[in-house]
């Protein structure tokens, strides 16, 4: 009894050291976001970073993603937010912010300038950046919406770093993939919204 115990707890103890160590060679990526990359109205598990997880492990690459979605937060936090997760030491980050700016009808001269701030902050730490671009609805009308699509681009150009050009792509506006808010997707958008992450980062892997 003595003899089988002991041996169970060196497996154990040898299983959880190699899970350790394989996590501490894992490299980091961090996803910070709003409350569409939080998953908000589904469950954490079918939120898009963690099928990006999937995704990952299915394809035997060492990555370990990280979800910081935070309902509600707008592109004046991208500072503040790269500067928190450089502590991590990510090798790739994704800035997906800028929903609540439009929807809030922000000023698209002060959110170009909160995104440039934090992709700048995590190119000067020498880690990879993808911008992630975001629509609004014509609400505020079709100038602003013009405005608005335009500074991920300028941002990125700016910058030098990949951009996916719109974070919903396939999944905004369609009811069949949406909360009843029409706003945030349910599994099947999350799904979605995977896929066209996984497919822009892939090559980063």
């Amino acid at each position: 009894m003595k003899f089988g115990f002991s041996l169970l707890a060196a497996l154990t103890l040898v299983f959880s050291l190699n899970i350790f160590a394989a996590d501490a060679k894992a490299k980091k990526l961090v996803i910070i976001g709003d409350s569409i990359t939080e998953g908000y109205g589904v469950r954490r598990e079918f939120a898009y970073p963690n099928l990006v997880q999937q995704k990952i492990d299915k394809a035997k690459k060492n990555w370990r993603v990280i979800n910081s979605g935070i309902s509600g937060s707008t592109s004046a936090s991208a500072s503040s937010r790269v500067t928190w997760h450089l502590k991590q030491k990510p090798d790739l980050m994704i800035l997906a912010l800028g929903a609540n700016d439009g929807l809030r009808g922000s000023d698209v001269k002060a959110m170009e300038a909160n995104l440039n701030a934090g992709v700048e902050l995590g190119k000067k730490a020498g880690v990879k950046i993808v911008l992630a671009g975001i629509r609004v609805p014509p609400n505020y009308g079709a100038a602003y919406a013009t405005a608005f699509d335009a500074v991920f681009k300028k941002v990125a150009d700016k910058n030098g770093v990949p951009l996916i050009p719109f974070l919903l792509d396939k999944v905004g506006g369609d009811k069949s993939l949406n909360l009843e808010d029409g706003i945030h997707p349910n599994e099947k958008g999350h799904a979605i919204i995977a896929e066209t992450v996984y497919k822009a980062i892939e090559k980063l892997l």
